[in-house]
């Protein structure tokens, strides 16, 4: 790595809290990623329905419907207090699972009760977790921190998804589910390590006295909803969510035993590779300066769906390998520039509610799991994701020719240097 190279990829950790906050993350993205494709090949091989595969899925985001509010508390606790307990919160249910597993009452239904609770808090750590780094880091280290933060996503998916597979291959599912209650654990003990005032950013009473969370709600969603930079990254973030992590999230178990005939060792593989590409455009927006971010937002989402385009049509391991890792670059480049431009946009505290509306948008996976889950029973794999991919990539001009002043401009906010 070069002398210029090194300080913006190494400068995050120099700071106290990071340290501690890069390893708990890492740890909790590990577990996400065990946990997901175990129960998911689980779902899959016990009942042989895709359709129930993607309702799996899908119940693993209901809790972006209440991220909003859960950005309300944290503006209003601490980003770090409120990270914590739904570490904690994590660990007692997967506990459960592995508690059910060990004793041999595990059952589809069972798995799905207690993915639906998960799926309450899951998805807004990765909202919550953001919101602390920008909480943590001073201002001209974002892009550097939030990029070396995204490795513990990748990373974890990788090793994640093949430890995952490997565990469950060898030693069955009670084991490898207490490796699971283990990461969670000691990820909770790493946050609470994190040095942070319990109100890093309090909100302002009003006049006539104490604010309602729900006001804190409506004023946090008029403010993305009114900063047009803030609204067409949202918008992309929507759009990704509906047509395009579907086939790399939640149908991957049913396109590795069903399009490839590959088995949870071949999940694993295909997983860890779309990690790969990830963590590749992770550690290069970490190390690269000078990014216009709206520009990179949204020439990768053009990438993003060029490839799956591609994806749709492949019939072999090895090329689908090559296909994923291209698409997760492309994916890792855009996720981190929408993330990016929030929170330089964002007014300091706004910054939880901000990053709640953000994950509530990831409800659009869900509905594309659901939709995708149905369209393949009818058209096939191939038809629908091209479908998907073609959809997307015509709403997503739409949302850059709207927002074209925002988004291309040279001199745009989003894209200052």
């Amino acid at each position: 790595m070069s002398e210029l190279a090194r300080p913006s990829a190494l400068a995050p950790f120099r700071t106290r809290n990071y340290r501690f906050q890069w390893p708990a993350d890492l740890l909790t993205s590990w577990a996400f990623e065990m946990e997901t494709l175990i129960l998911g090949w689980y779902v899959l091989t016990e009942t042989g329905s895709v359709l129930l595969l993607t309702v799996f899925a899908a119940l693993s985001y209901t809790g972006t419907l209440i991220a909003p509010m859960l950005g309300v508390v944290g503006d209003r606790i601490g980003h770090r207090d409120l990270l914590a307990m739904m570490r904690a919160t994590d660990s007692a249910l997967a506990a459960t699972l592995m508690t059910l597993a060990l004793t041999g009452h595990l059952s589809p239904l069972y798995v799905l009760i207690i993915v639906a609770v998960m799926g309450l808090v899951r998805p807004s750590d990765l909202g919550v977790r953001g919101a602390l780094v920008a909480t943590i880091m001073p201002s001209d280290q974002l892009i550097g921190a939030i990029s070396i933060s995204r490795t513990t996503m990748d990373t974890a998916r990788i090793a994640g998804a093949l430890s995952g597979a490997g565990l469950l291959a060898a030693l069955g599912m009670g084991p490898a589910y207490m490796a699971i209650v283990g990461l969670y654990a000691a990820s909770t003990v790493l946050t609470l390590c994190i040095v942070a005032p319990s109100k890093p950013h309090p909100i302002d009473q009003a006049a006539d006295g104490p604010r309602s969370p729900m006001r804190d709600l409506r004023e946090g969603v008029a403010y993305v909803w009114t900063t047009p930079t803030m609204r067409a990254a949202i918008g992309v973030a929507f759009l990704a969510n509906l047509t395009a992590y579907p086939f790399s999230n939640g149908l991957l178990p049913y396109i590795a035993r069903e399009i490839y005939g590959t088995s949870q060792t071949g999940l694993g593989y295909l997983s860890a590779s779309f990690a790969a590409g990830s963590l590749v455009g992770s550690i290069a927006l970490s190390v690269v300066g000078g990014v216009r971010e709206a520009r990179l937002m949204i020439g990768a989402t053009v990438m993003w769906y060029a490839m799956l385009l591609v994806f749709a049509h492949l019939r072999s391991v090895p090329a689908a390998i090559a296909c994923l890792l291209l698409i997760g670059f492309a994916q890792s480049l855009c996720m981190i520039s929408i993330a990016v431009i929030l929170m330089r946009t964002a007014r300091e505290h706004f910054r939880g509610r901000v990053m709640g509306v953000r994950m509530l948008v990831i409800y659009g996976l869900p509905f594309g799991l659901l939709a995708a889950g149905a369209l393949i029973d009818e058209l096939g794999f191939a038809a629908t994701a091209t479908l998907y991919a073609a959809a997307g990539l015509a709403l997503l001009m739409g949302i850059a020719l709207n927002w074209r002043a925002d988004l291309w401009h040279v001199h745009a906010p989003a894209n200052a240097r």
